[in-house]
């Protein structure tokens, strides 16, 4: 489900995806199918891990990614959910063929 809402998106991001809801700064998102697709990824990796564990993965990665670049935004692109999100996003059949964990080969 889509939501619109400029006060849960983060400043500095367009969309947010707290399953089920995927959460766009401004109603004009909602035709961006890059940005959509990107969500729906995120949507699975949720799905994947069963929610929670997925959010507590994503806050320790990015803190140690933190740690190691010493940069938010460096961190943030490292993440191995967000390195499969970007690399794929493009692909608007990516999700039809995604293999089951598929966010562990981008771990580095």
């Amino acid at each position: 489900m889509i939501l619109i809402s400029k006060y849960i998106v983060p400043r500095g991001y367009v969309g947010i995806t707290i399953f089920p809801f995927m959460f766009l700064k401004s109603k004009g998102l909602k035709g961006n199918e890059i940005l959509l697709n990107h969500e729906k990824i995120h949507l699975r990796q949720q799905l994947e891990l069963l929610i929670i564990p997925f959010f507590v993965i994503y806050i320790l990665e990015f803190l140690i990614r933190l740690v190691k670049y010493r940069n938010w935004s460096l961190a943030y692109r490292n993440i191995s959910f967000e390195r499969e999100a970007y690399t794929n996003e493009k692909d608007l059949d990516y999700l039809k063929s995604r293999p089951y964990l598929n966010f562990l080969n981008f771990f580095n």
